[in-house]
């Protein structure tokens, strides 16, 4: 097992190399900082021992930087509640309070090489073909995949097009997972869903003092997708003034950070995705015309549920499936009357709407078979 151990203080670096140098079976490496990890890291490491508290990026960031390629273990010598629970929430094994002895550590690594060899027998008997996280299938999907499978091959900017909920950014994870970048990060940002004033520094990157409240400085949405695909939905509501600086990037292939006078090469593929309609935005001086050729090079429009009536019951039995082993329901199933239901309403919420009112029909249901008055969508019928 070959493991990076992330240490600024020297001594407990030092004293780290030599306590584990007395086990052959974990090929250590040390680094004295993030920033030098993050330049030798690669497919080789099994697993990343962090400390927290490190001067330029701390634990925390390095773990969000890393983005899930790796597992890790953090050390800390004044660990808080908040640090631990933020540290879980990204998906950390183990947390280790200093001062701790070598053995508690090396349980710790033994424990994370028990999941990752129970891991790779399970990734053994799945077929390693093309990657698929749709719960349904029907002909307008293979069509909208047989043109993101070839796409997916190349780094060509793709544009997907479609009404909200239809599952654009299953698509574009679909796209990158089998796309030669799919070892590296998948990075998804809503630009609906940030404020104006912080989409340039949150796609960019800031140095220490670039503004009132930065206090540190932080990479950008494309230096953490670097190596991999970044995901921009509803880019149709990306401020104009921010739009030509996310062209720069594109054709420059490089970023710059607010505050800092030095650019940093990128090497990412971008998927964009949005339910407006860009031809008009670009009439009415909202969206750069320049800027949607780049993106538009291949066109991909997602066919609205309606347009797929042979996913509705596969995905709704799937969620049903699904919720009532999250909720620790017995298993329930859809009535005749009710799977009719199901495929005469409209969808105009597509696939998201459909998601909920199965979730909400699992949790509400009176008994082990749902009924149609439980779906309560009567209202809509195509």
């Amino acid at each position: 097992m070959k493991i990076a151990i992330v240490e600024d203080d020297i001594n407990m670096r030092k004293s780290l190399e030599i306590a584990m140098s007395d086990y052959k079976e974990f090929e250590i490496k040390t680094f004295k900082n993030a920033k030098d990890a993050l330049k030798s890291l690669d497919d080789s490491y099994d697993l990343i021992i962090t400390d927290i508290n490190m001067p330029g990026m701390d634990g925390i960031e390095f773990v969000k930087t890393l983005n899930g390629r790796f597992e890790v273990i953090i050390m800390t010598g004044n660990a808080t509640l908040q640090r631990a629970i933020e540290s879980i929430h990204l998906g950390v094994k183990d947390f280790l309070l200093k001062p701790f002895d070598v053995d508690t550590l090396v349980a710790a690594i033994k424990r994370e090489c028990d999941v990752q060899d129970a891991k790779k027998k399970v990734v053994k008997k799945t077929t390693k073909k093309k990657k698929n996280t749709f719960l349904g299938t029907s002909k307008a999907l293979e069509s909208a995949l047989s043109i993101a499978i070839k796409a997916a091959k190349t780094d060509a900017s793709i544009l997907l097009l479609g009404q909200s909920g239809v599952g654009k950014e299953v698509f574009a994870n679909y796209i990158h997972e089998n796309s030669p970048r799919a070892k590296k990060p998948f990075i998804a940002i809503n630009m609906a869903a940030i404020p104006e004033n912080l989409i340039e520094s949150e796609l960019f990157g800031f140095e220490k003092g670039a503004f009132t409240d930065a206090v540190e400085a932080k990479a950008g949405q494309f230096e953490l997708a670097n190596g991999g695909t970044l995901f921009l939905d509803e880019i149709g509501e990306m401020p104009y003034g921010v739009q030509a600086k996310l062209l720069r990037a594109l054709q420059e292939k490089e970023v710059r950070r607010l505050g800092s006078p030095k650019v940093t090469k990128i090497d990412i593929r971008v998927v964009s995705a949005t339910n407006a309609n860009l031809s008009d935005k670009i009439k009415d001086g909202e969206f750069r015309e320049d800027l949607y050729y780049r993106l538009n090079t291949i066109p991909l429009n997602i066919p609205a549920l309606k347009e797929r009536k042979d996913e509705i019951l596969q995905i709704a039995e799937s969620m049903c499936e699904i919720n009532c082993k999250k909720y620790d329901f017995e298993l329930k199933t859809f009535s005749e009357k009710a799977k009719e239901m199901l495929l005469a309403y409209a969808w105009p919420g597509n696939i998201r709407e459909l998601i909920s009112v199965v979730e909400r029909a699992v949790i509400l249901s009176e008994n082990n078979e749902i009924q149609v008055e439980e779906l309560y969508i009567q209202n809509r019928i195509n």
